[in-house]
């Protein structure tokens, strides 16, 4: 099977086919170069899909991985990164193997193509030639024998006539053989010319063409054997990286595998156990029993030394309600004083008389106030937190619970013991390197290095003070642990050793006070009011907004707790109204206070509910 015998008149066939099997390696690699660029566009869709989902750094998301499944969920995201890789392995092999060698292959493909056809044409043009010179001898040959037979007849018609002369007779003799001659030469040009002519022909259909045909066939066949590796590449370039993506695969199967629920469960304990007990029954309280008041000044004491219902600071019942009590409401209970405003100064009042009559005494103040002296009074409990909103959580983080708190500072002391090591393998290193100096002056100059190792030895010095303070606040966190069903927990040996001879209710409630007051028309309330340890969980939420502004008409002197000291003519924020009770709380950048509501002209801002002046 040869195109040179087959197909020894398809020239121009051939040129086309050859042609048209270039414009389908073309397409091949044009199919390849596309799908190398889906993958890598695949690839890069699935980078950005685990890079949106990759927990964020410093963040509470980042805190959440420590749970198995969420751990399983991140090896996955890992794992599709690697995924994607193979998908950019499998578009560069493709590149590199495919479409770079295919494109190399056409140009040499189309340059070969067209030296052979360059042979053919050229062959073509030479018998082409031939053939016009067998053409025109053939016609010469022709004419010079119609001439010769002319003048064959015209000099026998010239010696039949008895009436020509014999010169124009025997002229015509002459012309006659010129002609013969002329046609013996022609036929002998003309048989040479054709025997070349034939050989020229045979040369071209049995050597040349088939020569030229045989060596297209063969480039063809090439093409198609190479368009067919380029397949086997393509197919074995995707199956190259399927083991790794089944590793990946196996990968995610095994971190899914690796979920233990159980597990999961037990750091919600850790993370959100609070160490206390759950609160005990409440005490029955009996209101048939008749409750004598008294508003006199040691009406306190009394109330102790007779055995009459007592003011109870962390009631065993009462006290264990406190986590239901709103923070906005609890601190208005904590903060808000207990007792009537004080009249403004008669002086001040612009109906004021010099040495007029003075402002009516109040009466005898409330139980409140003296139970508001008495949470007061110095020493003050250093439990109940301050009322600057906003404030930086404590650095002993007593603002949590004691287990989360015993946490906090275990990782705590964990990170200044990794930074100590830190600063002393900084130090080893100096120290080495001063050795160093010392043998080789010419390496560097040793006293350089004593800024240094000075500044990292008080690093050190520093960090270990700091880590030992720590650790005395995780060992008292430790030691105060309550142990499984011990209900005698929450007191604070610290303030008792500190405060022997403040009442043993208010010590105890470090982390759970409760209080009573009675008001001056006989009417009675409790007030739960505490202050835990882990009291500032609230802090959380924000600061009450302000409902207006007010300036101070008078200066008031804000003695008790609760209350805040202002300025005559200062203006500051007003965050809460007067309730009825004569007071209004307001707030001097982030200190808040109560101040009576005689001594400022308020202003609240329109859209607030219930917008009036006072004056």
């Amino acid at each position: 099977m040869s195109w040179g015998i087959e197909l020894w008149d398809q020239f121009d066939n051939l040129e086309k086919h050859t042609q048209w099997g270039i414009d389908i390696l073309e397409k091949y690699i044009k199919f390849v170069k596309e799908r190398t660029e889906i993958e890598l566009s695949y690839a890069k869709q699935l980078r950005n899909l685990a890079k949106k989902y990759q927990p964020k750094k410093n963040s509470k998301e980042e805190e959440e991985y420590r749970y198995t499944a969420c751990k399983a969920f991140l090896s996955t995201l890992n794992e599709m990164n690697d995924y994607a890789g193979q998908h950019e392995v499998i578009s560069e092999n493709m590149t590199s193997h495919i479409t770079v060698e295919l494109a190399r292959y056409v140009q040499e493909l189309k340059q070969e193509r067209k030296s052979y056809f360059h042979d053919g044409r050229k062959a073509q043009q030479h018998i082409e030639i031939c053939w016009k010179q067998l053409e025109s001898s053939k016609r010469r040959f022709e004419r010079d024998c119609k001439e010769a037979d002319r003048a064959q007849q015209y000099f026998e018609k010239m010696d039949a006539d008895i009436n020509v002369t014999k010169a124009d007779v025997e002229k015509a003799r002459q012309q006659a053989q010129v002609r013969h001659q002329m046609a013996e030469d022609s036929r002998a040009d003309y048989s040479s010319i054709l025997q070349k002519f034939n050989h020229e022909q045979h040369e071209y259909y049995h050597t040349h063409i088939p020569n030229i045909f045989q060596k297209i066939q063969e480039m063809e066949e090439r093409r198609i054997l190479r368009i067919g590796e380029s397949m086997k590449t393509y197919a074995e370039v995707d199956r190259q990286v399927i083991p790794i993506i089944g590793k990946c695969l196996d990968e995610i199967v095994k971190a899914a595998e690796s979920i233990d629920q159980k597990n999961d469960s037990q750091l919600v304990i850790e993370a959100y156990k609070s160490g206390f007990e759950p609160p005990g029954d409440i005490e029955f309280e009996d209101y048939t029993q008749p409750m004598k008041r008294t508003v006199s000044d040691n009406s306190l004491s009394n109330s102790r030394g007779e055995g009459k219902p007592e003011l109870k600071f962390g009631g065993k019942s009462k006290g264990k309600l406190w986590p239901f009590i709103k923070k906005n409401k609890l601190m208005s209970l904590l903060t808000s004083p207990h007792q009537p405003p004080p009249p403004p100064p008669a002086s001040a009042l612009p109906t004021a008389v010099p040495n007029g009559p003075q402002s009516p005494k109040q009466q005898k103040e409330p139980l409140s106030h003296r139970f508001n002296e008495f949470m007061t009074s110095k020493p003050k409990i250093h439990c109940f937190r301050s009322l600057k909103r906003g404030g930086a959580a404590p650095e002993d983080f007593s603002n949590l619970p004691p287990e989360q708190r015993r946490k906090k500072l275990q990782q705590k002391v964990d990170e200044l013991n990794k930074e100590i090591q830190k600063e002393m393998d900084q130090r080893d290193a100096i120290t080495k390197m001063k050795d160093v100096y010392l043998k080789n002056p010419q390496m560097g100059d040793p006293a350089s290095l004593d800024h240094k190792l000075t500044e990292v030895s008080q690093n050190i010095e520093k960090l270990r003070l700091e880590a030992q303070k720590f650790e005395a606040w995780l060992a008292e966190v430790e030691g105060r642990l309550p142990a499984r069903g011990d209900q005698a927990r929450r007191q604070s040996g610290m303030y008792e050793a500190q405060n022997p001879t403040t009442v043993n209710n208010c010590a105890q409630d470090r982390e759970s006070p409760d209080g009573s007051y009675t008001e001056e028309q006989s009417q009675e309330s409790e007030v739960k009011v505490l202050a835990t340890d882990f009291d500032d969980e609230f802090d959380d939420e924000e600061p009450l907004p302000a409902i207006g502004t007010c300036k101070a008409l008078y200066t008031f002197e804000g003695q008790n707790e609760g209350t805040i000291s202002v300025l005559e003519g200062e203006t500051l924020y007003v965050i809460e109204e007067d309730k009825g009770d004569g007071w209004t709380r307001i707030r001097r950048n982030e200190e808040e206070g109560y101040v009576p509501t005689s001594y400022v002209e308020v202003y609240l801002d329109k859209n607030a509910k219930g917008a009036k002046t006072y004056i």
